[in-house]
């Protein structure tokens, strides 16, 4: 009978500590904010990109992002060289480029042009209406990217229009999530 108990015990507390990013395709993303308007982040990534792989082991299993990503935001990932159809915004985007017998590098989802990702992995933000915010490229911690998940989520990004105002911002910005 203990051994039971422990072993439902240790179990829940995987459960509980072993929460991930409630991840959506644009689709879902699209139709939930219908219902309830929160801003898309969009993490574009490919199969055989090691930031990419790093952004999913550190970055989006830490416990503070994964909060406050599933809080504030529709979390939509995104195949960048992948064969999948994506409807948004009522256009069709497919990758006709596509070869399913290649390792690594493919070619690049036309959606992946239409952002116009250049890098690998990039997060994108798209506002309520799903309209493009803009990208952060490259891998960031969890700390490097609490800062943009709260610009965007509150707006001050609206109001950052120069280096200076981005570095005064930067400058005075309070970091909470703990790497």
């Amino acid at each position: 009978m203990k051994r039971y108990l422990i072993l439902i015990l240790i179990l829940l507390s995987l459960s509980i500590s072993a929460q991930e990013i409630n991840w959506l395709t644009f689709e879902e993303a699209a139709e939930a904010q219908k219902n309830d308007p929160r801003k898309i982040m969009v993490d574009a990534y490919t199969t055989w990109c090691g930031p990419c792989k790093m952004l999913d082991k550190y970055t989006f299993q830490n416990k503070d992002v994964t909060a406050y990503i599933n809080k504030n935001y529709y979390a939509v990932k995104f195949n960048a060289e992948g064969n999948e159809t994506v409807v948004f915004k009522e256009k069709t985007f497919t990758n006709p480029n596509f070869d399913p017998t290649k390792k690594g590098r493919n070619s690049s989802h036309q959606l992946t042009g239409y952002f116009g990702i250049i890098a690998y992995p990039t997060i994108l933000f798209l506002d309520e209406e799903s309209n493009y915010i803009g990208p952060i490229p490259g891998y960031k911690t969890p700390r490097q990217l609490e800062i943009y998940l709260k610009l965007f989520n509150a707006d001050h990004h609206k109001n950052i229009k120069t280096k200076e105002a981005w570095e005064a911002y930067s400058a005075n910005f309070k970091y909470e999530f703990i790497e």
